[in-house]
């Protein structure tokens, strides 16, 4: 599930980076940029690598605990828009990762019971 995570939120960081690039998006020109801009394609492979990898922790592991950890994700991408992007990373932003760090890890515990 880290590596889902991870994934997940690379494929954002390169999304985010190959949507930067387009000019003037409409939804055809979006979609050819899938095949032709790297960043995107790029992107969405790591998603589709973050989907198979799901689906087998699926298979041994609950629902209502795994998908739950995905919401990780937003930790790594606010870590990572901060890198690449140099978003801003304030207070209330701290606040929301805290939350959601504090929540799979309430969610963690209940799962060994």
């Amino acid at each position: 599930m880290a590596a889902c995570t991870v994934l997940f939120a690379a494929g954002q960081i390169l999304i985010k980076m190959g949507a930067d690039r387009l000019v003037h998006p409409t939804l055809w020109s979006t979609f050819l940029s899938f095949f032709t801009v790297p960043q995107l394609f790029a992107g969405y492979c790591l998603y589709a690598a973050m989907t198979v990898l799901f689906v087998f922790a699926l298979k041994d592991g609950e629902l209502s605990i795994l998908y739950p950890i995905i919401s990780l994700t937003y930790v790594w991408v606010a870590g990572l828009s901060v890198w690449f992007f140099h978003d801003s990373f304030n207070w209330l932003k701290l606040v929301g990762v805290v939350t959601i760090v504090s929540g799979v890890g309430v969610l963690g515990k209940d799962a060994h019971k």
